[in-house]
């Protein structure tokens, strides 16, 4: 996670935060030790990132709370009714995740439970972890749930590259074993769920492209939700210009236009400008095309070698013989994961995963 958001995040978990807990568990749970908890909780808090935050609390958690691991859970279940922000409440499945392995069948319904609350999708990865088969048919349950919250579980916590997450090594060789899993969501009335299969599906086309193409070759597209899914689960696939992925969502021909008038504005430009991308985008033909305009820019690297990103621009159905006007303002400014350096800046128009137009912009920094 970037420096910067993990700083803003980690106040989730503050001091306040830690008190209030302390006097929600004491509510559920009276013979709760409040000072120990507390102790444990704050020794050297502000050196802590968000997630090593997270940790600590589950950790003061478990030196506080029944050693008998049951009954530690009805204590964060009725604590689950009572934790008011979201992102908190990951405490509850992490708890889980790190000391339920044990009792397999139990913490898993456990994270179904605590899901609604929040997200159990760290958590459950270390059950996937530790029994992947055994796992992957309990949340295929899942994936025919009622609620969306655990429908959503089901495929998010099986994702192979999670952020914030370990890999599922597994399931990232084989995505075939997840697969059941996202039939069942395939076509899912909640937008909630669609995202999730959709991401991921997206991160299978880093390893498996090929995979996903043919899976989504036999998904009824012709359903609007299936149809959104496999637009964004090819969102990686078609920046990249894969044929078959443009033609997914009707774009997949050689476009029959020209461009003309690019310009690149202005052509030198320092840290903190912006830079605009102009040009005009023509039929060449008297059919209805469907097209994907994205433009590239390769950005250069501190060794003076350069790294392209592809960047999304417009998608629009262009009539026989019809021009466009087509712009796009970039600032270009410093990010955590992205450092500018000075030197001269290719961009490169893509129609359809065809490069069109070249141009440059030079950068001081």
């Amino acid at each position: 996670m970037p420096d910067t958001e993990n700083t803003a995040l980690k106040e989730i978990f503050n001091e306040r935060r830690f008190r209030d807990m302390a006097l929600d568990i004491k509510t559920v749970y009276p013979p709760f030790d409040t000072r120990r908890f507390l102790k444990i909780s704050l020794a050297g808090l502000d050196d802590l990132t968000l997630m090593q935050r997270l940790r600590r609390m589950t950790q003061a958690l478990h030196a506080t709370l029944p050693a008998d691991y049951r009954q530690a859970l009805e204590v964060l279940r009725a604590l689950a009714l009572r934790i008011e922000n979201g992102f908190a409440t990951l405490v509850l499945p992490d708890y889980v995740g790190q000391y339920g392995l044990g009792d397999f069948d139990v913490s898993m319904d456990a994270l179904k439970f605590f899901t609604a609350f929040g997200s159990s999708e760290f958590a459950v990865r270390e059950f996937l972890r530790k029994d992947l088969k055994r796992a992957l048919a309990i949340m295929k349950v899942w994936s025919r749930d009622d609620s969306d919250a655990v429908r959503r579980l089901a495929s998010e916590g099986s994702r192979p590259r999670l952020p914030w997450s370990f890999r599922l090594d597994a399931i990232q060789a084989d995505p075939s074993l997840a697969a059941p899993i996202l039939e069942n969501l395939r076509s899912d009335a909640s937008l909630y769920v669609r995202k999730s299969v959709a991401n991921h599906l997206n991160d299978v086309t880093k390893s498996h492209p090929e995979w996903v193409l043919d899976r989504l070759a036999t998904w009824p597209v012709d359903n609007a939700h299936t149809a959104w899914i496999a637009k964004r689960a090819l969102r990686s696939l078609i920046k990249a210009g894969n044929g078959r992925a443009l033609a997914v969502i009707g774009a997949g021909g050689v476009p029959d236009v020209k461009i003309s008038k690019f310009a690149v504005t202005p052509r030198r430009v320092a840290l903190g400008e912006r830079v605009t991308l102009s040009f005009d985008l023509a039929s060449k033909c008297l059919e209805s095309q469907r097209l994907v305009i994205d433009y590239r820019m390769h950005y250069v690297k501190k060794s003076g070698v350069t790294a392209a990103k592809v960047f999304k621009l417009k998608e629009l159905t262009l009539g026989g013989g019809q021009k466009v006007l087509i712009e796009r303002t970039q600032n270009i400014r410093d990010f955590t994961t992205r450092v500018h350096y000075a030197g001269r800046h290719d961009v490169e128009i893509l129609v359809n995963g065809v490069c069109l137009a070249k141009g440059y912009f030079d950068l001081s920094c």
